[in-house]
């Protein structure tokens, strides 16, 4: 094995090699073989594959080697120690050994600090082998060519050394690792000697001094290093190489070195190359250094080769293997040596990031079992020289700041492979000459390029890269091929950004999840100023016929040189492009979706043929026509040459051709576009995002002519871009272009390009959505030309033929109001609707899918429209029955025929209750009915049932106040001079207190007549009338039964509570009190005659409005006294017929309507009285401090003497303070009577005449204009005629409320719920308010229910005005949203919205004089009380 001068007793080669086996063997390993290792495959060799690959279970620790037989060395003897090598043998000098010396026995060995055993004899061994511990002190040294330690534990301390550095010696036999020649070279071992002698035609890395050897050995090395070479023959400068240390142990302590480093050369001589050092142990501890390095020289020499087999490591040593420096070629140091660790089976090259173009070289790395990490880093440079050669480990293969080559620089005729879990590159080169099979799950790339030289052999041009998982390139990493390049996967592969490139001559790229091109990143094929040889892909220029792989691709996505491909992306999901992706023909098949963003191009510009069926025509001056394609090549035009362009060819409906160019093609040229295919005829893309841009444009000249003194080629044609998509999305300033190329210096433009959009499975119908979105710019444009040239026509973009409905390149839904029922594109394929089929109030509409056939679907203008016609609600209900006329005579037959069904009902209902009845006597206890009444006249105070009363009255006391929420009413304190004899005045006080108290209202019953004054005043009205009657019954509870009739003197009406009675008018605004004698006064002069009650005073009850006209209240007691001058007839006939006259005064209009009044008391009743020597005159009484004053009659007795001082105006009393701003200028009135009558007889107020009248001050309130249309009126007869009309108004106003909520609700269902709650309900409650008072029993109750009626009628007319308003907003808006709608008809809602609310209005004001006059029908049966006659009047 190697010439050495062994001790007689050391057992190598033989023994030697047993101990290692024995050793093996103890340990559990195999046994090695002789200077090699097991090549043969164990069975289950495929657990070791790169598909299944298992955890690694380190090696038990390995056993003590067996003791040697006996020992060669002696402790005191060689070693000069103290004690034995049985128990311990102790070095305490430096020793020289003069030659190998073998070491054994049961002890231990040490050797103490600073003492140092050395052999510098090249190749001397020393060798170990004890049973107990080998110790080595601080700063012990062992020198050595061979150093073999094999005990229990090993311990080097601090700084010891085990060195066996230049002391190698022979390497083994057959192997160059010596370099030759005299170069200076260095050595090989591990790693190859560098060389910095260059061959001429050769490069620096094709020249090394020594080369690598003992690969077999790589897990035991055992071989010396290699001397380095000389550059004389006559002295050997080379440095030596590096010697062998082997440290077998069950622990190893390393605080210490090992060195096996090549000894340094001259600098006239190379550095030799690394040794061996081979450990093995169960333990390793210590931070200490291993080194096999190449020594430095004129070059430096290969490392060596370490391999370290422990089981457990519980620190790091450094470990160095690389080359020695080179001083003759800085940056070609030796290549580095190999570092193999057992646990976990790693190797690690690296040259300690020493520049160097020398090969560490791979010879034939392992398939079984296989390495589990490949770690070159440093600078290291690895190379597998061998064909056929497969690295392959079960983790990770790291390069960092390394290189990795595969195959010979000239000789690219092999194929590699390159299996492992992890592929990671920092700064890294990997280098293939031939083609590539590599499997991983996962690539990185850092500033990293993977290049792969395919050459020119067919049958290894094509490489095929897997990354099952992930592959990333970052920081400008490249992969490139001038071959056929396939790289596919099942995860993501990511050009992260600027620079990062994966290119070739044929590009696939298949079964990714996802492939993201990030901004600055390039996917390319073919190379760009690539080789034009037989690996360039050969175009299809001459023949027009389609390839058919551009419509139908294989499936298989197999990378085949036959195709026209370049760049093909297959079965991808998706594809997301921010940088550029360039190629000639560019095919993305069977993928999910393609998004290029605002940054990303996809390209075929300039890439298509340079000649080509459209070529231009060139001329000997230099000028030429463009290309052609889609439009033909511009002509080219200078000086009067003319050159033709090329003509247009392919076909626009299925493109598949490439630009032709321009010029000659030996010489100056342009190319066309190529051809960009995204889908199939099977196999759509699903979605095409495009932000950036996708082109196929002609190439421009940028060169010089290089044959003409003017001119250059013309512009190159565009290319084809084919789409079979399913939805396009063309954003806002994308750009999808297939344009001409210019022409340069008077050649003509190109023509444009072929654009095709082939939609697959365009829907239909109601399945149809838009697919298409186009905010961007497509272009097809010929090319301009530089000078006189001819710009190229226009290419063509075109689309599949749409189905019916649709049309356009986008297949986008016929236009609203046209229709399309034949397959096709164009757009005069959608025909105009027919006009007849379309409603006044409608517009066509599109609807999905587009329209196919007629009638053309429509919509209603507004959705208050209701198909089919388009039609109101109301418009439908009006046209059923036959139109607008037709409707109304309808409606109106129907109306009058439920109005005579109304009035027989009422009729039969009602019966006679309305009609006059029979007379009764003048004692009776009913009123006479031959005589006209008012309802007050039946009105009988509860408490005057008693016919007696009469002769016991005293005095009438009239409440002041209208008995309103503001104004109650209220007694004065003071009380009359008629009562004065009857009252205790103080207790009388008391009295008027307590009653005033009580007849005032809470604050809570104003607020709520308030808030109901303002939602609904009939019901106010009607609140205000049951409070005061609640009020009446109070007053009347109190004084019949809660007072105790204390301020009266009479002790009889005190017991009895008979002296005080409290009254009122049906109206409930009058009140009164009655006093009355209790039998017990003994006074003659009580109660008084009429006669020594004049003047008396007769208050009118109601204040003049529509719902309390003003009325004479005649009860019993008045009645009883009046008839002791009068008789009663004639005193009831008065009242009618005054009260009759009272109804037609209205408040607002005093001044006038009192005007006949005082007529007609001069007229009719004065001349009756006169006969009975009494008179009556109007007057006014009691004004309230707020200015509410009563109106009434005055009762005195008539004489000569009286009528001649009533003449005269004559005092009866007026209370200055009672006349307020709202009366006139006082009166005076009166008769001649004595001054004690005068006394007695107080009276405040003042009689009217007809010239104070027209000074009287009656103020208007808000409602007054509608006493305008609501007054009393006298009676006109035909009570069923009025009551039929009625009926009939009633039903239309009812109908015409309903016509009305249905227009409403054509407008807005706001608009009905305003109409209904402004006033709440207000429209709906005449109806059921008239039909109560029409079938209500007796005149007074129905006269009092028609007077409500007639109120809500009135209060229904603020509704009206809603309703008004709603409808002129609603034609204000309609006439803005759609100005072009013409009304339909008479009726329509656009024009006669007017026409319900103004016949609402009318019908209303009609029905309120019509139920005027039916209350005046009821209250004046007797027309007789109206005669102006007053003879017909007393009959």
């Amino acid at each position: 094995m190697r010439s050495t001068p062994w001790h007689p007793t050391f057992p190598f080669p033989a023994a030697g090699f047993l101990l290692l086996a024995l050793f093996a063997v103890a340990s559990g390993g195999p046994a090695p073989r002789p200077w090699g290792f097991n090549r043969g495959e164990a069975d289950g060799a495929e657990a070791y594959s790169i598909l299944t690959f298992h955890d690694y279970t380190p090696p038990p620790p390995p056993a003590l080697p067996p003791p040697p037989a006996a020992p060669a060395a002696t402790c005191a003897g060689d070693l000069r120690g103290v004690g034995d090598l049985n128990t311990q043998c102790v070095v305490q000098k430096s020793v020289t050994l003069g030659g190998g010396v073998y070491i054994s026995g049961n002890g231990s060995l040490v050797i103490l600090g600073g003492v140092a055993v050395t052999c510098e004899r090249p190749g001397c061994v020393v060798s170990a082998n004890l049973s107990g511990g080998i110790l080595l002190g601080h700063g012990a040294r062992v020198s050595a060519g061979w150093v073999s330690f094999a005990a229990a534990n090993i311990t080097l301390g601090d700084d010891a050394v085990v060195n066996t550095t230049a002391l190698a010696g022979n390497p083994p036999d057959q192997t160059s690792g010596v370099p030759t020649g005299t170069y200076g070279d260095g050595g090989g071992h591990g790693g190859r000697g560098a060389s910095c002698f260059v061959k001429e035609g050769q490069a620096q890395e094709d020249s090394w001094g020594g080369d690598t050897y003992a690969w077999s050995a790589l897990k035991t090395p055992n071989s010396y290093g290699s001397k380095g070479g000389s550059t004389t023959v006559e002295k050997d400068y080379g440095g030596g190489g590096g010697g062998v240390v082997w440290l077998f142990a069950k622990e190893i302590l390393l605080n210490g070195t090992i060195l096996a480093d090549g000894g340094d050369g001259s600098t006239k001589g190379g550095g030799g190359s690394g040794g061996s050092i081979y450990l093995k142990a169960t333990t390793m501890r210590g931070g200490g250094k291993i080194s096999a390095c190449g020594g430095n020289g004129l070059a430096g020499g290969g490392g060596g080769r370490v391999s370290i087999d422990v089981f457990s490591r519980h620190d790091d040593a450094q470990t160095f293997v690389h080359g020695g420096k080179s001083s003759g070629c800085l940056d070609n140091a030796g290549a580095a040596g190999t570092l193999y660790e057992e646990v976990p089976k790693s190797i690690t090259v690296s040259n300690d990031n020493l520049s160097t173009q020398t090969d560490t070289v791979f010879l034939d790395p392992p398939y079984e079992p296989l390495w589990t990490n490949i770690l070159i880093r440093n600078r290291a440079k690895v190379s597998l020289p061998l064909r056929w050669s497969r690295i392959q480990a079960q983790g990770q293969i790291l390069l960092a700041g390394a290189t990795l080559t595969f195959g010979l620089t000239h000789y690219p005729y092999s194929e590699f492979e390159l299996l492992a879990e992890e592929l990671l590159m920092s700064d890294s080169t990997i280098k293939v000459f031939g083609a590539l099979r590599m499997s991983v799950k996962m690539l990185l790339m850092w500033n990293s390029r993977m290049t792969i030289d395919g050459g020119r052999e067919s049958g290894v041009a094509t490489s095929l890269l897997e990354g099952s998982n992930l592959i990333v390139l970052k920081e400008a990493s490249v992969i490139h091929s001038n071959a056929n390049l396939g790289i596919h996967g099942q995860g993501v592969l990511n050009l992260s950004g600027q620079g990062d490139t994966i290119e070739a001559q044929r590009l696939i790229l298949s079964l990714f999840y996802n492939i993201l091109v990030g901004p600055g990143a390039v996917l390319r094929g073919p190379l760009i100023n690539g080789s034009s040889g037989d690996m360039a892909p050969k175009l299809n220029c001459e023949d027009e016929s389609c390839p058919m792989e551009i419509f139908h691709p294989p499936e298989d996505c197999n990378l085949n040189s036959s195709l026209s491909f370049t760049l093909q992306i297959c079965r991808v999901e998706d594809i997301d492009v921010s940088g550029l992706v360039q190629g000639t023909v560019i095919n993305f098949n069977r993928a999910r979706s393609v998004t290029v963003e605002t940054s990303g191009t996809i390209s075929a510009t300039g890439l298509g043929c340079q000649g080509g069926i459209g070529q231009g025509k060139a001329i000997s001056s230099g000028i030429s026509g463009g290309g052609g394609h889609g439009g033909k090549g511009g002509d080219g035009s200078y000086s009067g040459d003319h050159a033709e362009g090329g003509p247009a060819y392919g076909h626009a409906d299925l493109p598949c051709e490439l630009g032709s160019g321009s010029g000659n093609v030996s010489a100056s040229s342009t190319a066309g576009g190529g051809i960009i295919v995204m889908g199939s005829l099977e196999q759509s893309l699903p979605i095409l995002s495009l932000s950036g841009s996708i082109e196929a444009n002609g190439g421009s000249f940028n060169g010089v002519a290089s044959h003409a003194t003017i001119g250059g080629p013309g512009g190159g044609s565009g290319g084809t871009i084919l789409l079979f998509v399913r939805t396009l999305l063309l954003k806002k300033d994308s750009v999808l272009s297939s344009v001409g190329g210019i022409g340069s210096n008077g050649s003509g433009g190109g023509g444009g390009g072929r654009i095709h959009f082939h939609w697959s499975d365009i829907p239909t119908g109601d399945d149809y959505v838009p697919f298409a979105t186009v905010k961007g710019t497509i272009i097809t444009r010929g090319g301009v030309s530089e000078g006189h040239g001819f710009p190229g026509e226009n290419g063509t973009v075109t689309g599949k033929d749409c189905p019916k409905g649709l049309y356009g390149t986008f297949c986008k839904e016929c236009p609203s109001g046209t229709y399309k029922n034949i397959t096709g594109s164009s757009k005069s394929l959608c025909s105009p609707c027919p006009p007849n089929e379309l409603p006044h109030r409608a517009v066509y509409i599109s609807i999905r899918g587009g329209v196919a056939e007629t009638p053309c679907p429509y919509k209603c203008v507004s959705d208050r429209y209701h198909m089919p016609h388009c039609f109101t609600a109301l418009e439908e209900l009006i046209y059923t029955f036959g139109g607008p006329w037709l409707f109304g005579l309808l409606l109106s037959g129907l109306l009058v025929l439920l109005a005579l069904v109304l009035s027989i009902a009422r009729m039969k209902f009602v019966g006679n209750d309305e009609l006059p009845g029979p007379a009764p006597t003048q004692h009776s206890s009913q009123i006479d009915h031959s005589f006209p009444f008012l309802e007050s006249l039946n009105e009988v105070v509860l408490e005057t049932n008693r016919a007696e009363e009469s002769h016991c009255h005293v005095h009438r006391m009239y409440f002041m106040g209208p008995n309103t929420f503001s104004e109650p009413w209220h007694l004065p304190h003071t009380p009359p001079e008629q009562i004065s004899e009857i009252v205790y005045e103080d207790a009388f006080n008391k009295f008027v207190d307590e009653i005033n108290a009580l007849a005032a209202y809470q604050w809570w019953e104003g607020s709520i007549y308030s808030i109901l004054c303002i939602l609904s005043y009939p019901m106010a009205w009607s609140w205000q009338q049951w409070r005061r009657r609640m009020k009446l019954q109070k007053l009347r509870e109190f004084v019949r039964s809660e007072y105790d009739h204390s301020c009266l003197r009479s002790c009889r009406s005190r017991a009895l509570y008979e002296g005080l009675k409290v009254a009122a008018t049906p109206d409930l605004m009058l009140g009164y009190l009655d006093f009355f004698l209790g039998g017990d006064e003994k006074r003659t002069d009580l109660p008084p005659r009429l006669h020594q009650r004049f003047p008396m005073s007769l208050i009118f009850g109601g204040d003049g409005s529509y719902m309390a006209p003003f009325s004479l209240h005649s009860d019993r007691v008045v009645t009883s006294l009046i008839s002791q001058a009068v008789p009663s007839s004639i005193w009831h006939r008065l009242v009618a017929g005054l009260n009759a006259q009272l109804r037609l005064v209205r408040r607002g209009n005093i001044n006038a309507t009192f005007l006949p009044v005082l007529k007609w008391l001069e007229t009719h009743a004065n001349p009756a009285l006169n006969a009975y020597r009494v008179r009556v005159d109007l007057a006014w009484f009691q004004t309230t401090a707020l200015g509410y004053c009563q109106f009434g009659l005055v009762l005195h007795a008539l004489g000569e003497e009286v009528a001649a001082e009533l003449q005269g105006g004559s005092l009866i009393k007026t209370d200055q303070h009672s006349v307020s701003q709202n009366t006139y200028d006082d009166s005076r009135l009166g008769h001649s009577m004595s001054s004690d009558a005068l006394l007695r007889k107080r009276i405040t107020g003042t009689i009217l005449n007809v010239e104070n009248l027209k000074m009287l001050k009656d103020r208007r309130d808000l409602f007054y204009p509608l006493s305008l249309i609501l007054h009393n009126t006298k009676p006109v007869g035909h009570q069923d005629l009025v009551g039929l009309v009625i009926s009939i108004l009633l039903l239309a106003d009812f109908s015409l409320i309903l016509l009305t909520f249905l227009q409403l609700y054509s407008y807005s269902m706001v608009d009905v719920l305003l109409v209904l709650f402004i006033l709440p309900l207000g429209i709906l409650a005449p109806f059921p308010a008239g039909i109560n008072a029409l079938f209500s029993h007796g005149p007074r109750r129905s006269a009092g229910l028609a007077r409500v009626y007639a109120l809500w009628n009135i209060t229904s007319l603020a509704n009206v005005i809603v309703a008004f308003v709603c409808g002129i907003l609603h034609y204000k808006s309609s006439n803005k949203k759609h100005p072009s709608m013409q009304p339909w008809n008479f009726g329509g809602d656009e024009t006669s919205w007017w026409l319900f609310p103004i016949g609402l209005v009318l019908c209303k004001c009609i029905q309120a004089r019509l139920v005027d006059w039916h209350v005046s029908i009821l209250e004046i049966q007797d027309r007789a009380v109206y005669s102006n006659n007053p003879t017909i009047f007393w009959q």
